[in-house]
């Protein structure tokens, strides 16, 4: 494996590097979907059972706000760290401990405001590993496997999200978020202990400039103009699985009427993951041998979209068991080989850590964005089925444009 941070890596990854790797990504996924999927709506509920999808809304909305700032932030001083344990380990590790705490601290909210406050608390301390995460694979995987690198990346996302779905499930409330806490922690410590991430020597750290420091985080797209369609395409697909899980579980329990909306959405998860897993490695791989990228990425955006207008059309719970498949295979394609495609249109290899943390916010803008959506669309302008179709037709377009990154085959 190559010791030097910044130039591109060469030498191949091996299995031990990528399952340590993967594992760390399960547990920072637990952290954050454990409340995403069932802790957080069942809280909300318990506090304002007449207002619960306003005030989930203004919960992921806040929060998501907090992921748009601190991600690329955290991934900028991970840039410039300068210590013996590398650039990205400190803030893996400083990270991850912060986030169980927060998380431990959310479970005793129940107050509107201290939900709000306790999620922006998780969302800053678990965008640092996020970040740093991310910018492991452009630092230590060569081009020829990161297709590969990102199907196991989002098979180990999947993962998470399962066993998060499953623990907030069986343990409700404090334990729930207290499960979700210590598998977090337990998970950084494999890839922790490993410590492989090439420091960064001294005299290669540019002087600090606060004013050029915050200019870098504009990446412009007309001097850059892959990275920006790449910005773009990503923000509009992860809007369109936004929209489709912002109110899953509500979607569950009132609109089908399932008393046990926690077990069929864990159910819906489950089948979710088994399509991911039958396409994202298969995708990723398929992608590093004919050295292509785009091709998957539209073909993924109209699965999903497919999936979003079957929602819209049959509102059934046998229906949702296979659009969740649907999805599954969909996304599972889109994690993988989009993640690669990100990679090859980064500007500097000196800005890894930040312009990922840009791209990133593609990410959790769209947290933002699908619940105040989705509110009004569910409560005033036709419910389930028009945002379901909306989600269709988002997939679209971002399929569409993912054609104008020119710089990637």
């Amino acid at each position: 494996m190559s010791t030097v941070p910044l130039v591109e890596p060469t030498d191949n990854v091996r299995w031990p590097w990528t399952l340590r790797y993967n594992t760390a990504w399960i547990g920072v996924m637990v952290g954050f979907y454990g409340p995403i999927q069932v802790l957080l709506p069942n809280q909300a509920e318990a506090i304002a059972a007449e207002s619960k999808e306003t005030v989930l809304a203004w919960v992921f909305g806040v929060g998501a706000l907090f992921s748009v700032v601190f991600n690329p932030l955290w991934g900028a001083l991970s840039d410039r760290t300068v210590s013996r344990y590398g650039r990205r380990l400190p803030w893996i590790a400083l990270g991850g401990i912060a986030g169980a705490a927060s998380l431990v601290l959310l479970s005793t909210a129940d107050t509107v405001t201290e939900l709000i406050i306790g999620w922006c608390l998780v969302q800053t301390a678990l965008n640092a590993p996020w970040a740093a995460l991310t910018a492991v694979v452009p630092d230590q995987v060569p081009h020829r496997q990161r297709g590969a690198a990102a199907g196991y990346l989002g098979l180990a996302q999947m993962l998470g999200v399962v066993i998060a779905t499953g623990l907030a499930g069986v343990l409700p409330g404090a334990a729930g978020y207290l499960a979700c806490a210590v598998v977090l922690l337990v998970s950084l410590v494999p890839f922790l202990v490993q410590r492989r991430d090439p420091p960064l020597p001294p005299g290669r750290r540019s002087p600090w400039d606060l004013r050029g420091f915050l200019r870098g985080f504009w990446v412009s797209p007309r001097r850059c103009p892959d990275f920006g369609w790449a910005w773009l395409t990503r923000f509009l697909l992860n809007l369109s699985n936004g929209l489709l899980l912002a109110y899953l579980l509500y979607y569950l329990r009132d609109e089908l009427g399932i008393a046990d909306a926690e077990s069929a959405l864990l159910v819906l998860t489950v089948v979710n993951v088994l399509g991911v897993m039958a396409a994202v490695v298969i995708s990723g791989v398929w992608s590093d041998r004919l050295a292509r990228r785009k091709v998957f990425v539209t073909a993924s955006g109209l699965i999903m979209a497919a999936a979003g207008f079957l929602l819209a059309g049959v509102s059934s719970y046998p229906v949702a068991i296979v659009a969740a498949a649907v999805i599954g295979i969909g996304f599972g394609v889109y994690t993988s080989v989009d993640f690669a495609l990100i990679t090859q249109v980064l500007p500097a290899a000196a800005d890894r850590g930040k312009d990922l943390g840009v791209l990133n916010i593609s990410n959790a803008l769209p947290q933002v964005v699908a619940p105040a959506l989705a509110a009004p669309l569910v409560t005033q302008l036709g419910g389930y089925p028009t945002l379901f179709a909306a989600s269709g037709l988002v997939a679209v377009l971002g399929a569409v444009l993912v054609g104008r990154v020119k710089s990637v085959a």
